[in-house]
């Protein structure tokens, strides 16, 4: 169930505030009320795979018990070693082992069975989400919690379940247990809720079509040079509103409920380097790497810069084979590891370069990267990439690149202004400066509410709504 459907808005979320408040004399209540809700709302796609969540959470609210008794002692670490291979093993097997084999069987004349099986959606996150609260407990970060409800709602709470963000156990245990609920709250978790929607269906939406025809059209024949650059700029616009909406949408729907979750994205397009650029996107998951993949490895507090290397190429990896089980993963993971890695090797952010030079640079990486991410294999990112730079002999001008751009300049225009913080500048200075603020003040509420009335026609007209990061 997506956040960005009618069945959501109109059923399932009125039902979780109802039931939710209607008992607010309990927050003990609530906590199972949010819990058994989350469930099933995992198990609407999937009813069988629910079991698989119950088992982590139970599996989980165990070992972080032993792994806090023990944690003194040697048995302590054997527990969380146990326990992480366990965690990471279940994801290796439902979204890693099928790729393996299938890549084994490619070099070899032996054809060794493979048993597709469906991906539990959200695995990766509610996966981590489990190893870290081992990993927290058993380093004395966060105190095991001995209420398996607890346990069950940080893993399994439906806001994060499907997208993020990542949080730790310790940023939200007291919330769990003694968050307080306010009217400024729920209307500001309202308001987050609806601008996200709106960057998803809007924006995220309509740039998914233009993509997804000029990738076909690529995939029959190599377009023209200004068309295939047109659906990869597409594409690093679609790709952000549709994960910073959908954080948008699962903050919101946590600040109505008493939640403060992290922020996941920070206008990740501004960066003037790959390094600041994953210090903006994804804020959660680059923490999580650098906390328990990179931190423990040594860091950048290395005695040789080989060790350094080592540990961002281990990150690297791990962040590009997190993102799927897809050779264009890995890749794209390795295309980030070499500009990171070049860039702290010559201080890249105290060479006296022009800003705009270095941001034109970041943007073009970012940009390459995301057509490798996009693409369903190494073969078409050659193709897309070479028709990109002209090298098939394709042509530069395309009457559909002039069409692609007249049919929907209004969705471009607002998705490059809103992926930049002009909007939060001016918000400022109205707010700081503007003698009208009282009055657009009063204009904002209806501004929202035709924000979410003009999204809903765009659902029950059955407009094109996919996302990227549900198969995560």
């Amino acid at each position: 169930m997506l956040f960005s459907t009618v069945i959501f808005m109109f059923y399932f979320l009125p039902l979780v505030l109802i039931l939710y408040y209607g008992i607010s004399f309990s927050k003990t209540l609530q906590n199972i009320i949010l819990l058994i809700l989350s469930l099933i709302f995992y198990a609407w796609g999937e009813p069988s795979y629910v079991l698989i969540m119950i088992a982590s959470i139970l599996f989980n609210y165990i070992l972080g018990l032993l792994a806090q008794k023990y944690r003194e002692k040697n048995k302590g670490k054997y527990i969380l070693i146990f326990g992480c291979v366990c965690n990471l093993g279940m994801l290796f097997v439902f979204k890693y082992l099928a790729f393996i084999l299938q890549n084994i069987n490619n070099i070899q004349s032996y054809r060794i069975p493979i048993l597709k099986l469906q991906l539990p959606i959200g695995i990766s996150f509610f996966t981590f989400k489990a190893v870290s609260y081992l990993i927290d407990v058993y380093k004395k970060k966060a105190e095991a919690e001995k209420n398996p409800i607890y346990v069950g709602l940080y893993i399994a709470f439906f806001p994060q379940l499907l997208a993020g963000p990542i949080s730790r156990y310790k940023n939200i245990a007291d919330q769990i247990k003694n968050r307080k609920h306010t009217w400024q709250k729920f209307s500001v978790g309202s308001c987050r809720f609806i601008t996200g929607l709106g960057k998803k269906v809007l924006l995220s939406n309509t740039m998914a079509v233009v993509v997804d025809r000029i990738f076909q059209m690529n995939a029959i024949s190599s377009v023209p040079v200004t068309l295939a650059w047109l659906g990869a700029i597409a594409y690093t616009l679609q790709i952000y509103f549709d994960f910073s909406g959908y954080s948008d949408m699962a903050i919101g729907i946590g600040l109505m409920l008493g939640f403060k979750f992290e922020e996941n994205f920070n206008y990740p397009y501004v960066s003037k380097s790959i390094t600041e650029f994953w210090r903006r996107w994804h804020i959660s998951l680059g923490t999580w790497f650098r906390d328990y993949v990179y931190f423990p490895l040594g860091g950048s507090r290395v005695k040789n810069k080989d060790k350094l290397i080592r540990n961002l190429l281990v990150v690297w990896v791990l962040t590009g084979v997190w993102h799927g089980a897809e050779w264009t993963f890995v890749v794209w993971g390795f295309l980030n590891f070499v500009f990171i890695a070049l860039e702290k090797l010559v201080s890249f952010d105290q060479l006296q370069i022009k800003s705009r030079y270095k941001h034109l640079y970041a943007l073009f990486i970012i940009n390459l990267g995301w057509v490798i991410f996009r693409s369903k294999d190494l073969i078409e990112a050659g193709k897309y990439i070479s028709s990109m730079f002209g090298v098939v002999h394709n042509g530069f001008w395309s009457d559909y690149t002039f069409m692609f751009i007249k049919e929907n300049i209004i969705f471009f225009i607002a998705a490059i202004i809103l992926s930049t913080p002009v909007s939060k500048r001016i918000n400022r200075f109205m707010v700081d400066k503007a003698k009208v603020y009282w009055f657009l003040e009063c204009l904002y509420p209806f501004g929202i509410i035709g924000l979410f009335l003009i999204c809903i026609s765009y659902l029950v007209k059955n407009t094109y709504n996919p996302f990227i990061y549900f198969k995560f």
